[in-house]
């Protein structure tokens, strides 16, 4: 994002360099035979008109006061009610905005055990509905490995996807400007059927799009931790049992793996040291037998040799007694089977182990779906439902959501991950950076004024620009972004050059000697004009990008914040300068008397 704030800060300062001498000099050349002053006629008439009606009666010295009162409480009340649509559900909060991509990626899971082959017939089955989609232009099927890996894939440790029950699906689409639908809408248009080819095979499937933004290993992550592997297991079962059960949450998974029976063949190394018979002949039977060796190279007239490999048929592969059955030849050149150096041990397959800043964890993982598909919504409905939730030592879960939890080895409990950790680590650096440029902007209008009172005035309209900008996303339907917040930030510039227009207008008229009522009333009515055709400016330049899937969130923010609190300004600016020094006499009311 930081070529946004470079870009726009060098673009401010050219437009000023251009304003104080490109400007003046074509006013000069193509503005010679102009009249000095444009008629009182049209719309300033009618704007002066609507303002003098609106300013006579805040001004009245009777009844003035409670109307101010009333003007002040209204602004404030609408910046609530605009705060409490996020809260109402109206406006969604979500970091990472929808990128309108040209492929998907499809992460097919079979059931512990099941073929190669089994998994191969799977995909085929999922790309025969693929192929069908008219914005599919191709797509390529890997069984047994994972699709080459990309920076998504990186994070969420796809290379580690190789075994016969695994297979992904890369799908490529036609380019954005080919389609009426964006990447988002045809993925979820596409799960519900993907999925209900997977669950006739018992497979678990997954649908994951390219994000816009930094890569999680999950939209929503919860990280178990406790003190022993068996207990983090039971709570993270749990826990996916409230994931599944959470309307919206789709994808729902978890770092086990399913629980499968494993024959463990374990060398008599004295029979074979007796038999002459090394260990490493018995491994390599063994694996010849599951997988395959290559016995010969055949050199031919191609650049490489072509290996001649030795295996087993196809319908023995996996058999255990006739895998048992090959034989390796002793020292005395007597073929044994390999059944009698063996001793099988039954038992399960071990459970991958992960850890985290050198703690132990159990992560289970899952992806909001729906009208609501913010992943935020969906941790916090899953939270609701974390009372219920019982912990192996019956004592309680604790919960954080910023670090892990402080007793890992005594006690257990659960840290949100995902979308939530980059959104809480964007938005605090956001408002860092927001409250630090307020700081600055309160300084800079310190020592131009002189007065420690007169920029809090000048920076009220900030607030205000709430007003446009959450209810012009519900309006549109869009969602409060990282972007948007950009654009909020933005948005405190433009409002506050606003009002510095009116203060120092009103400021110099009573420097002149004009009455304050008198000044407060010039200043809307003769800056009204070029506030309104910068704000439209600014507005029509937002417009470009108002249907771009990443970006329209700034444009929403620029475009209904520089709006409303454009309008606004006009009234309540010179209201709350007029209410801050209206006891004041003519002499003393510019603030420069402040300091």
């Amino acid at each position: 994002m930081s070529p946004i704030p470079i870009n726009a800060s060098m673009g401010m300062l050219l437009s000023l360099a251009i304003a104080f001498t490109v400007t003046p000099w074509l006013c000069r050349i193509w503005m010679k035979k102009s009249p000095a002053h444009a008629g009182s006629g049209g719309l300033t008439a009618r704007m002066a008109t609507v303002l003098e009606a609106i300013f006579k009666p805040l001004l009245d010295a009777q009844r003035g006061a409670r109307r101010r009162l009333a003007v002040t409480l209204g602004a404030l009340s609408l910046v609530g009610l605009s705060l409490a649509l996020p809260v109402a559900g109206l406006v969604i909060l979500k970091m990472l905005p929808f990128d309108n991509k040209s492929e998907l990626q499809i992460m097919l899971d079979m059931p512990a055990g099941t073929p190669l082959e089994q998994t191969a017939s799977v995909l085929r089955e999922l790309s025969a509905y693929v192929a069908q989609q008219p914005e599919v232009t191709d797509w390529q099927a890997y069984a047994g490995t994972s699709a080459p890996i990309t920076f998504n894939g990186l994070v969420r440790q796809y290379a580690l996807r190789r075994n016969g029950d695994v297979g992904d699906l890369q799908v490529n689409m036609v380019g954005k400007a080919d389609r009426s639908e964006q990447s988002h809408a045809v993925a979820m248009r596409m799960r519900p059927e993907l999925q209900a080819i997977a669950a006739r095979y018992g497979a678990d499937l997954k649908v994951v799009e390219v994000p816009s933004g930094p890569p999680v290993l999950a939209p929503i992550v919860a990280e178990v931790y406790g003190p022993d592997a068996a207990g983090r297991k039971a709570v993270a079962e749990g826990l996916r049992a409230i994931f599944e059960s959470t309307p919206g949450v789709v994808d729902v998974d978890d770092s086990s793996i399913e629980a499968a029976p494993r024959t463990q063949l374990v060398i008599d190394r004295s029979k074979a040291a007796l038999l002459g018979v090394s260990q490493q002949d018995i491994v390599t039977t063994l694996q010849a037998g599951l997988s395959g060796d290559a016995a010969t190279w055949l050199h031919n007239q191609s650049k490489y040799p072509v290996p001649t490999v030795l295996q087993l048929p196809a319908e023995r592969h996996g058999d255990l007694d006739t895998l048992l059955q090959l034989r390796v030849r002793t020292s005395s050149g007597q073929a044994v089977p390999i059944r009698e150096f063996v001793t099988l041990t039954e038992g399960v397959r071990e459970q991958p182990a992960f850890r985290k800043d050198l703690l132990p964890v159990h992560y289970v993982t899952a992806d909001m779906a729906g009208k609501n598909d913010s992943p935020l919504y969906g941790m916090f409905a899953v939270r609701d439902a974390l009372s219920g939730l019982q912990t192996p030592n019956d004592g309680p879960l604790v919960e954080a959501f910023i670090e892990a939890p402080a007793d890992t080895w005594r006690d257990y409990g659960l840290k949100w991950d995902g979308e939530w950790q980059i959104t809480y680590e964007t938005f605090r650096d956001m408002g860092a950076a927001y409250a630090v440029g307020l700081l600055m902007i309160y300084l800079l209008v310190v020592a131009q004024f002189r007065s420690y009172l007169t920029p809090l005035i000048i920076m009220a309209p900030i607030p205000l620009t709430l007003i446009g900008v959450m209810p012009g996303h519900a309006l549109l339907g869009a969602k409060f972004t990282a972007t948007s917040m950009i654009g909020m930030i933005a948005l405190a510039g433009i409002i506050v050059r606003h009002s510095i227009l009116l203060v120092d207008f009103i400021r110099r008229q009573v420097e002149d000697g004009v009455a304050l009522e008198e000044a407060v009333m010039r200043s809307a009515i003769t800056r009204a004009q070029p506030i309104l055709l910068t704000g439209i400016a600014a507005m029509a330049g937002a417009f470009f990008i108002l249907d771009d899937p990443i970006f329209n969130g700034l444009a929403i923010s620029l475009i209904f914040g520089i709006l409303v609190s454009a309008l606004m300004t006009l009234v309540l600016i010179p209201l709350l300068y007029y209410m801050a020094y209206r006891g004041k006499t003519p002499t003393t009311a510019s603030p420069a008397q402040d300091i």
